[in-house]
């Protein structure tokens, strides 16, 4: 069962902790295929040199403004495609990337589409774990409250197992710990280099 919409209306640096341990599933022509959070970073909007939003609204990043929950998908240094998810009140525009996923189900038709075996290279990165999970662009802006893209409720862990850490692969406001990892996971992008 999908999260309802009131799960993301909180500031995206709470949702972005909320959603570790959560399922991202995606079913495509049937088959559905899914993975356990483990790494998350906000995005805070105008308040967030980092972020899509920071200048205000555009074409590409319109979804942004709202509602939450709702998925923004985008094109990055020309070659992959990155999830995120919707967070804040209508207009706020912050949001949450999605950086990493511990294979659940559909793990063979993962293999497939990345043309990897190694179920820890699967997810361990935004662009790995969107073509794992077959997502694209066609569902930006797609309601991920109803589904077929959608995130439940699976873990929960607790504070002691989430590290918050620097940002990574972005050149502004990288010393913000809005970067969120469940401890010692070897499914994330690339351990913290420090603690916050």
């Amino acid at each position: 069962m999908a999260l309802d919409r009131r799960f993301y209306l909180d500031d995206a640096a709470l949702v972005a902790r909320r959603l570790l341990g959560k399922l991202l599933v995606n079913e495509v022509d049937g088959r559905m295929s899914a993975g356990k959070i483990v790494e998350t970073e906000a995005y805070l909007g105008s308040r967030d040199p980092a972020s899509h939003a920071f200048r205000g609204q555009t074409p590409r990043n319109a979804v942004m403004f709202g509602p939450a929950g709702r998925a923004y998908i985008y094109f990055t240094y020309g070659l992959h495609y990155c999830f995120n998810v919707v967070a804040g009140p209508v207009g706020v525009a912050e949001a949450v990337l999605i950086r990493a996923l511990e294979p659940v189900e559909g793990v063979e038709l993962m293999m497939r589409r990345r043309g990897q075996t190694d179920r820890r290279q699967l997810c361990s990165g935004p662009a790995k774990l969107v073509q794992a999970l077959g997502i694209t662009q066609l569902q930006n802006g797609a309601d991920i409250t109803r589904g077929p893209l959608y995130i439940s409720q699976l873990d929960q862990p607790s504070d002691d197992q989430i590290i918050a850490a620097p940002r990574i692969g972005i050149t502004r406001a990288t010393d913000r710990p809005l970067r969120f990892l469940i401890k010692d996971s070897p499914f994330v992008s690339k351990p913290p280099r420090r603690n916050v």
